[in-house]
């Protein structure tokens, strides 16, 4: 980047989305339609107010794709046509005699508008690729010598999650319910959640289709990568603990996962690529990869008790992935498995070394042995109602910030 660029929008410090981010969204203000936006500062840029305006002409894009409740076609036209319109909007708003300055209806408020889930989900498929995590919750349940099992080295581990229960940041869940095998018990009980957990994830959107029986190689996987939100993977670890074997998770994950409003795109993300940890024993050919596949993205959650205020407990970075994206595409199709626009990859937990940075409750608490005290004095080892977890990320790199603002949801107790 040659020119430092600015903006003739008013941007605050440190705001996640500054003018080399220009993340996308779904946004509506009152009853009116859903619509396609462009995050700048407080602001939203409409872009079909834009498309109306013919700035996209040149594009040859119709404008009604803008004027949709999600962004599935429009990702759907491909990284060479999305990726103009970013960079269009970008030159737009940093030229200081930009036309768009007089145009009253393109820049909303963001306090004006309610935010949208962004994509029409068909699929989702949840990995699991923390070491530290994967290492973490062996140590707890197994064999401590021997905490990774012997494929974890080997291969992306995932499973198929539920898209239909993936919500937007700000919608609130209920405690699940589910089977419970108490300590020291015969047999289990029905009962709500007593050990309702975060998991700090991220999610990469897929935004280009492959046929069945294609494999994608990790050298070309970022093609198929439209952008990245943040992820929290809600768990039910009382549940969980009953129910995984032998087919691991079912109803301790599925009752809902929340991700933030504004998807960041790959491009937005290139100058905070990182090497990533070494991997050790040498993965099979498919897996292999050249380049930074890393990303340095920062990463707090914060739970904030019912009237009370905000308590970080939990600083981590994306860099701390033993699997990259490139590679989790790569295992995902390997198989044939046909991938569409709109679905969803989300990481597993990202937890790195120090204790501070483990990626969830069951690992800040150890399983609940050693609790978390609270700014109010209250103690959590777990998750309580009316508890909101809210997650936070951005990159930082010289005068560039690129954030993903937040995802956040206040957990009520159980539905009659």
């Amino acid at each position: 980047m040659d020119k430092i660029l600015t903006s003739w929008v008013a941007i605050p410090e440190d705001s996640d989305f500054g003018i080399y981010n220009l993340p996308f969204g779904i946004f509506s203000v009152g009853n009116k339609e859903k619509r396609i936006g462009i995050a700048i500062g407080n602001q939203i840029v409409d872009l079909y107010a834009v498309a109306k305006l013919k700035y996209f002409d040149d594009l040859k894009i119709n404008k009604q794709v803008f004027r949709a409740p999600f962004l599935n076609d429009f990702i759907n036209l491909g990284k060479p046509i999305t990726t103009k319109v970013r960079l269009k909007i970008q030159k737009l708003l940093s030229n200081e005699n930009s036309s768009l300055i007089n145009e009253s209806n393109v820049l909303i408020n963001q306090l004006d508008a309610t935010m949208h889930l962004p994509i029409e989900i068909g699929d989702y498929t949840d990995f699991y690729s923390s070491v530290e995590h994967a290492t973490n919750v062996g140590k707890m349940f197994r064999d401590p010598e021997n905490a990774l099992l012997p494929n974890w080295k080997h291969l992306p581990v995932a499973y198929h999650g539920r898209s239909s229960s993936i919500i937007v940041s700000g919608k609130d869940i209920y405690r699940p319910k589910g089977q419970v095998m108490q300590p020291e018990a015969k047999t289990p009980v029905f009962q709500a959640s007593t050990r309702v957990d975060f998991e700090l994830e991220m999610g990469f959107i897929i935004g280009k289709n492959t046929t069945q029986g294609q494999s994608v190689k990790t050298a070309d996987a970022e093609d198929y990568i439209f952008g990245k939100v943040l992820f929290n993977d809600w768990s039910a670890r009382d549940i969980q603990k009953w129910e995984y074997v032998p087919l691991g998770p079912f109803l301790a994950k599925n009752f809902a996962s929340s991700i933030s409003p504004w998807i960041v795109t790959l491009e937005a993300l290139e100058p905070f690529r990182v090497q990533g940890p070494k991997q050790d024993p040498k993965v099979l050919t498919y897996l292999e990869y050249s380049g930074l596949k890393n990303y340095d993205i920062r990463l707090e959650v914060s739970l904030q008790p019912k009237n009370g205020e905000e308590n970080i407990v939990s600083n981590s970075n994306f860099k701390y992935m033993y699997w990259n994206m490139s590679q989790q595409i790569a295992h995902h199709t390997s198989n044939g498995c046909n991938i569409n626009v709109g679905d969803i990859l989300a990481s597993g937990t990202i937890s790195g070394k120090a204790p501070n940075s483990y990626g969830s409750m069951i690992e800040l608490t150890w399983a609940g042995k050693h609790p978390i005290t609270l700014s109010n004095g209250e103690e959590r080892k777990f998750i309580n109602d009316f508890d909101t977890v809210i997650m936070r990320g951005y990159c930082k790199k010289e005068n560039i910030r690129v954030g993903f603002g937040e995802v956040k949801a206040q957990l009520l107790p159980a539905h009659n």
